[in-house]
């Protein structure tokens, strides 16, 4: 029997096909009109439905990057289900390197939306009944917040046994046990039983590399987890990855200039000092301590700080040392996946 076409919108994807879609979203002041941009891969075979979406909010474009490589790839000719990429959602925001929407609000915290809300409202509802409610699965890729940068991690909900084994599929060094936000695209996802991991990596409005290359090899690795792609047991994951048991940011005690050589990466233990703030004549010197011991998934890049501005995210683990072990094979392995890179594109 046939498998049956793949709809969304006014387009009818055939299987064995690809198109890409502009789904309307409203006209701007300008007359011009503003459309969601959407590319469907609609394999041969029947299989999982997974949708890809990055830049919801609009500053944070390593994900753009990874949807572009992603659907780039010769082995979606032998996809089996549904791949939906979605590399721009917040257009509005992308167009004007913000995080927001014109009204200024956070689409992450704006679903299920509605029909007839805010511009935000209205985007949210659109995404999540053209696209998302068609879905089995969902990545939602994300890089840190302005002045900000995040090693690879994967948050989810790892209370449900189907999304904890996902997320340890994908291979990010660090998995996150992270519930669910009011108006994040993932509780509302969840809603309708949709499994959905967020990909976290790098920082807003520049491409990292590193954070770019794990994206799509996790996503492969998904994909071929869930049965979409041909499992190719010569390419592993690159790490077993490891569960954080908590989280916390260390603050700045003090306002000030803020002077640091730590790395994402790097293993600390509690009271370690991290850096140190001062005035702008070196006045009045007070060191930033660890709270905790740990691996640091996520810093502050701008060094003008006020008190009680978020440093340094430190993830708290079983065995630091295993972590750290971990992080770095990681680490080496995402810089030589040159091997991995070639098959995929055959």
């Amino acid at each position: 029997m046939a498998r049956a076409s793949f709809q969304i919108g006014a387009t009818t994807v055939a299987p064995g096909s690809r198109a890409t879609i502009d789904l309307q979203l409203t006209q701007q002041y300008t007359h011009n009109p503003v459309n969601l941009p959407v590319h469907v891969v609609h394999g041969r075979q029947a299989g999982p439905v997974l949708f890809v979406s990055a830049a919801i909010h609009g500053d944070e474009i390593n994900g753009v990057e990874i949807i572009r490589r992603l659907l780039a790839l010769q082995v979606l000719k032998r996809l089996r289900g549904t791949l939906i990429g979605i590399p721009v959602v917040n257009v509005f925001g992308f167009l004007n390197h913000s995080r927001y929407l014109p009204d200024r609000r956070d689409l992450n915290r704006s679903f299920p939306g509605s029909e007839r809300g805010s511009l935000t409202a209205r985007l949210a509802h659109l995404f999540l009944n053209e696209i998302v409610r068609k879905c089995s699965h969902g990545v939602d890729l994300h890089t840190a917040a302005g002045h900000r940068e995040n090693l690879p991690q994967v948050r989810a909900d790892l209370g449900d046994a189907e999304t904890r084994e996902l997320a340890a599929a994908f291979g990010a060094p660090i998995v996150i046990n992270a519930s669910t936000r009011d108006g994040s695209l993932r509780e509302a996802a969840s809603a309708l039983g949709v499994r959905t991991l967020i990909y976290e990596g790098g920082e807003a409005l520049r491409f990292d590399e590193h954070a770019i290359r794990g994206g799509v090899h996790g996503i492969v690795t998904l994909m071929r987890r869930l049965g979409m792609l041909h499992d190719k047991s010569s390419h592993p994951p690159v790490a077993a990855p490891v569960l954080a048991i908590n989280t916390s940011w260390v603050r700045a005690g003090a306002s000030g200039i803020h002077s640091t050589a730590l790395a994402l990466g790097e293993r600390v233990a509690k009271d370690t000092q991290l850096g140190v703030i001062a005035g702008p004549f070196g006045e009045n010197p007070t060191p930033v301590l660890a709270t905790a011991a740990g691996i640091v998934i996520g810093r502050n890049k701008l060094p003008l700080v006020n008190e009680g501005d978020a440093l340094f995210h430190i993830a708290e683990f079983d065995s630091t040392q295993h972590a750290q072990q971990r992080v770095e094979a990681y680490q080496d392995a995402i810089a030589s996946l040159e091997e991995f890179e070639r098959d995929i594109r055959r």
